[in-house]
């Protein structure tokens, strides 16, 4: 590939992300530049990874072909308005912020420029990712399956309509913090029983790898894989019949409807 790339912002997603596309080959570390907040950052990043560096986001925006807004949203509109003069019509702005709008994001850029709104999560870190994508009508086919080819360097991706991008948040973007909490709970429980804390941590977590790894191979609902576990008369059955008894599908559905509205009014 002969695109350059850009990063404005490189904290743990953005590193998760420069890594993945790095390891993958995908493109060359002398056609991947990163802007940074501070000069021992910028000198760290440049080692570690051994890409382009600066501390000028207008800089990065100049170079590449392919630019990735990596930063907290409420940094959004002070980005933008730093490197709105440099970017042009050619290049494809990707963002990664909940509740931007491609809308919003062509209002402050003020100019038909190419955009790619995406929702990636933190198990990118590990090349396990899941994201969400979509673009405005600037954006060819072509071009979005290249997008999609980069950032399958640390994620799998899936393109879907603007208007389920904030489900995409609340389902995939946040829903490890849901996840870690069950599998701390699980330990803790596991911990109760006598286990000691590192083991309940690994029994706990690779059950859940394990679980989600036969969702995704056998293509089978989740709820008849449940059912393949609750044994009659069995202990499954009755750990079940407790979590429903404390509402826990319910928990988990009113914690994704307060997430999603959240994301919708950023």
């Amino acid at each position: 590939m002969d695109k350059k790339i850009g990063f404005i912002g490189c904290g743990n997603m953005g590193k998760a992300m420069v890594l993945g596309i790095l390891d993958s080959g995908k493109c060359k570390k002398e056609a991947l530049m990163i802007s940074t907040k501070s000069q021992a950052s910028m000198e760290n990043k440049r080692a570690a990874y051994g890409v382009k560096a600066t501390l000028d986001n207008s800089e990065v925006a100049a170079f590449a072909d392919i630019l990735f807004l990596a930063v907290k949203p409420q940094f959004y509109e002070t980005v933008i308005e730093q490197i709105k003069e440099v970017v042009s019509t050619e290049q494809i702005i990707v963002s990664m912020a909940p509740g931007k709008t491609l809308a919003w994001l062509k209002e402050k850029f003020g100019k038909e420029v190419k955009l790619v709104r995406t929702m990636p999560n933190t198990p990118s870190m590990v090349k396990e990712g899941m994201m969400g994508m979509c673009a405005n009508d600037y954006v060819t086919e072509e071009e979005m399956n290249l997008l999609r080819d980069i950032c399958e360097g640390f994620s799998k991706t899936e393109v879907v309509a603007e208007n389920l991008m904030d489900v995409v948040t609340a389902v995939s973007g946040s829903s490890p913090a849901y996840v870690f909490l069950f599998i701390e709970s699980m330990a803790d429980a596991a911990v109760a029983g006598g286990m000691k804390r590192e083991q309940a941590y690994k029994f706990a977590a690779q059950a859940v790898l394990g679980s989600a790894k036969m969702v995704l191979d056998t293509g089978k609902h989740p709820g008849e894989l449940k059912d393949m576990v609750c044994s009659p008369a069995g202990t499954t059955i009755q750990a079940v019949r407790v979590l429903e008894e404390k509402g826990f599908r319910s928990a988990v559905i009113e914690a994704m409807e307060k997430c999603l509205d959240i994301s919708r009014n950023m």
